[in-house]
């Protein structure tokens, strides 16, 4: 992606970092596909509510990087994250995926609701992380292949920086 070489090397390692975390989350943690699953859908839903909410409440821009971001985005991602959150975790019996961790629905819920919140500020900060390189290396899109959405890299950018995230906190706390 990036036409400076010093670029490179930091992306490329985080890619295949984020690659294994994927590659974790995916076969296995618990044995379930269910927090591969989470965490795209918390970034789908916070770029969508970040998209929605911006364009709606508009406001003060959040940063020169990324000029389109706001802080009325900011908020809808996040708001619209929980509620998709909320709805996919009631619908689930989590509790049994933690057999072997001694918790409560109470505590379950806690953690998932700080899970969903870490997960979308990482997810909008990685935005904002490929954003700036993006500005640095000047260029606009990243590809071709969604038209109008500034490529391929701005539909993932988020979940580059959330799998490995979401990686770290499971084996961390779990």
């Amino acid at each position: 992606m990036s036409k400076n070489k010093k670029y490179n090397l930091p992306g490329f390692i985080l890619i295949i970092f984020s690659f294994y975390t994927v590659y974790y989350l995916r076969n296995e943690m618990y044995g379930d596909y269910i927090y591969f699953v989470m965490v795209i859908m918390i970034c789908v839903f916070t770029d969508i509510g970040g998209y929605v909410f911006g364009k709606i409440f508009k406001g003060p821009k959040l940063t020169k990087i990324s000029p389109n971001k706001t802080y009325s985005g900011t908020i809808g991602g996040y708001l619209c994250s929980i509620i998709f959150m909320s709805v996919f975790f009631n619908n689930l019996d989590l509790v049994s995926q933690f057999a072997n961790v001694n918790v409560t629905e109470k505590e379950l819920s806690l953690n998932n609701f700080v899970l969903v919140i870490v997960i979308s500020t990482v997810s909008q900060l990685g935005d904002i992380t490929i954003s700036y390189f993006k500005r640095l290396s000047k260029i606009k899109n990243t590809g071709k292949i969604i038209p109008g959405h500034g490529g391929l890299l701005d539909r993932i950018d988020g979940m580059i920086f959330a799998f490995p995230t979401t990686y770290l906190i499971f084996k961390i706390f779990y």
